[in-house]
């Protein structure tokens, strides 16, 4: 997620996605869907070849990222059920009745697929595809087993074809997982860099970061999936593997000091505008975010990142320049220009930007041969990081209920399938399924991800149909065809997991250029894929409009309560450790974790709520400042937790913030009551406690420690005043 692109950019981001999973997942499913027809081309036996890339195309619906033993599992199961459908699909296909019947109960069993997770939705959408695509596909019952198994040979083929190059390139996947998480977090610093600007928008770029948490919470947990859940990397003592262990552990630890405040961006704008020293930590952060670019590119390609050595000349200037200020605050003429806490907090800010650098620093070191070679195996214990999906019967069977969105979502696709077979039934158009097609991607449990499916889609297509229309009118050689169908497909592929918009616009071109090469394509064929998509996506607006709508204001209470209780363990965690308490690395960790995946969790709910229409986004101002004043809380955690165990030989008592702790804490709780609509609300505890010097403690200490404690409460305080707005 780069937010600063120039022409000369360019490049390197072609580069830069070339190189990614999404390019390389496109090249393996285009080659593996190719191929059949291809080869079988050349001996007349084409129909047949169509039918192997039929099965290859839904094997590799269900080949999403994630450790090799879900992928190979996954595929071989959607081998088998897509056979099961497509068997089943062709044998009903001479009754209208046996058909509309089947597609309620395949769209219904399939939509709840949801109820287990990514993976189990993929192999539903292909089950349901195959079943879509052979709907007006009538054939004389001596070809249907052999239909079915073509199917299966071509599933057969591409989890073949998956599975070797997984056995040549072990690592390969991690690496560009791991890749594409630490490019996000470098965007996630940029937009940090933001907040040094004059006359930032902070509300804007409050949006912004939190919209970022989300994609790097994924990233994230993408990387987890890949490393934590792989034998070969946690068990076997491979090189490689402790490498890109090691990498994430660290990778990790940097976010969150990136994620951390030390100071109120509006009070350090009011005090230090003028001195131009907040732009050189715009600057600086800046070229951290490049420096950590240069990791993800690294990665990709196996090139070795260097430092940038103008990072170390602007660190020294930073130091001068605020010790320059901080001599001037001293001098009589001069005296309270600058608050000390203001100074103190530029110098913390300072002192993690060096943090920052040496531990990017530290993690180019693990590119050098010889330190590779002294890596040791990282102790972390992964699986209290990773979560494991119950595929069972009972799990399906507790969702059949209208109190379930999934159920509810499941009626809803079941509902506007046999509405739009209905319609295709009854119209002319010679490829109806494709507003069967359209309604089963679009369709998703939020109403907003289905508005903004349907946009793309329509969008998409119209674009694409455009195109296809300049190609197929101005291309006669067949060769040259050819070649632009292998680019579409390239496109399609590429693009269908990072963005469907662009996926669709290579998608529809490619369909028009296929029909072309089979003698079915025409200027009509064009005009009724418009019209399709157009009559499918209404459906499935009005289904997810008025059929058992599900909005994000009914589940936002859980939603609201797991933040709070989140940031409420994340805060006692590393409260303690300033009260007597060591640090304890696991406990630490998975609290943390927590936190990062509930604030992406609401951030999502928030995004969704807000393509929501407007009288259905309940108090929608009220939680866009709650989630910016949890981000608050866990940045202000998070300088705690760093400056503990940076600081940990040097830190003070701080018994007499114990009060101030505890207090915290119990504002968090009737946070949490307010939310619930509690009964044993405490209004008369809501209230902020002040805090007394210790003239004990050293100067840095008595600074910077109980402001952050201070902070932490005033934003819990807030928490609570705005949790009694929020309409639930």
């Amino acid at each position: 997620m780069n937010l600063h692109f120039s022409p000369k950019k360019i490049p390197s981001e072609i580069k830069n996605f070339v190189l990614s999973q999404y390019f390389g997942d496109g090249l393996r499913i285009t080659f593996g869907v190719v191929f059949p027809s291809l080869v079988l081309a050349q001996f007349g036996l084409l129909k047949i070849g169509i039918s192997l890339s039929l099965g290859a195309v839904c094997t590799s619906i269900a080949d999403t990222p994630g450790p090799i033993t879900h992928r190979r599992n996954a595929m071989f199961l959607t081998m088998v059920l897509v056979t099961i459908i497509s068997l089943l699909t062709s044998l009903c296909s001479g009754s209208i009745y046996l058909l509309g019947a089947l597609i309620v109960v395949l769209s219904f069993i399939f939509s709840m697929f949801y109820v287990y997770g990514t993976r189990a939705t993929s192999m539903g959408v292909a089950a349901l595809l195959v079943m879509i695509i052979g709907i007006d596909d009538i054939r004389p019952v001596n070809e249907i087993l052999f239909y079915s198994l073509y199917i299966f040979l071509g599933g057969f083929w591409y989890s073949l074809l998956s599975l070797s190059i997984y056995q040549i390139m072990p690592y390969r996947l991690a690496r560009l997982s791991l890749a594409e998480s630490v490019m996000e977090i470098a965007g996630f610093m940029r937009i940090k860099a933001g907040f040094y600007k004059e006359n930032m928008d902070y509300d804007e770029n409050y949006k912004k970061l939190i919209e970022a948490q989300i994609t790097v919470n994924e990233k994230l947990d993408a990387v987890r999936e890949q490393l934590f859940k792989n034998q070969k990397i946690v068990q076997e003592n491979s090189q490689e593997g402790r490498l890109l262990l090691v990498i994430f552990v660290d990778m990790v630890d940097l976010y969150e000091q990136i994620m951390s405040t030390f100071f109120n961006y509006q009070k350090l704008h009011k005090q230090f505008d003028h001195t131009g020293i907040l732009i050189d930590f715009e600057n600086i952060l800046n070229l951290l975010a490049e420096q950590m670019e240069y990791i993800s590119i690294s990665l990709k390609d196996g090139s070795k990142p260097e430092i940038n050595l103008l990072l170390n000349r602007k660190l020294q200037t930073l130091k001068f320049s605020i010790d320059t200020l901080s001599k001037q605050n001293d001098e009589p003429s001069n005296k309270e220009t600058f608050s000390v806490i203001g100074l103190q907090a530029l110098k913390n800010i300072e002192f993690n930007i060096e943090n920052i650098l040496l531990r990017i620093k530290k993690i180019n070191g693990y590119f050098k041969e010889k330190e590779q070679a002294k890596l040791s195996r990282n102790d972390l214990k992964t699986t209290a990081f990773t979560n494991s999906q119950v595929y069972d019967l009972d799990t399906f069977l507790e969702n059949l209920n209208l109190k379930s969105e999934n159920f509810r979502h499941a009626l809803r696709v079941s509902g506007m399938m046999l509405i739009g077979f209905i319609i295709a039934q009854s119209t002319q158009l010679l490829h109806s399924n494709w507003i069967l097609l359209t309604i089963m991607v679009i369709m998703k449990p939020a109403y907003s991800l289905t508005k903004e499916r349907n946009l793309d889609r329509l969008i998409g297509t119209i674009g694409g149909a455009f195109i296809g229309m300049i190609i197929l009118n101005y291309v006669t050689d067949n060769r040259l065809l050819f070649a632009i169908l292998l680019v579409c497909m390239l496109g399609t592929y590429s693009f269908q997991r990072k963005t469907y918009l662009i996926s669709v616009v290579f998608m529809t071109p490619f369909i028009l250029i296929l029909f072309e090469f089979l003698g079915m394509g025409s200027r009509a064929l064009l005009i009724e894929r418009v019209y399709d998509t157009a009559i499918g996506g209404v459906l499935a607006f009005i289904g997810s409009y008025v059929l058992l709508p599900n909005w994000e204001h009914e589940k936002l209470k859980k939603t609201l309560i797991e933040m709070l209780e989140a940031n409420l363990a994340y805060y006692h965690q590393v409260s303690q450790m300033y009260f007597g308490e060591n640090y304890q690395r696991i406990p630490y960790k998975i609290v943390r974790k927590e936190v990062f995946v509930r604030s992406a969790n609401l951030a999502s709910s928030f995004q969704r709520m807000f393509s929501e229409p407007k009288h259905k986004q309940i108090s929608i101002n009220e939680v866009h400042k709650f989630s910016v004043l949890n981000h608050l809380l866990s940045s202000y955690v998070a300088t705690l937790a760093l400056y503990s165990r940076e600081h940990f030989e040097e830190l003070s008592d701080f018994e007499n913030l114990q009060d101030i702790a505890q207090n915290t804490e119990n504002l968090l709780k009737e946070g949490i009551k307010i939310i619930e609509k509690s009964a044993f609300i405490s209004k008369e505890n809501i209230q902020i406690l002040k805090h007394k010097n210790n003239q004990e403690q050293s100067e840095e200490n008595m600074i910077i420690i109980p402001e952050q404690f201070m902070n932490i409460q005033k934003v819990a305080y807030d928490i609570c005043k705005i949790s009694e707005r929020i309409k639930l």
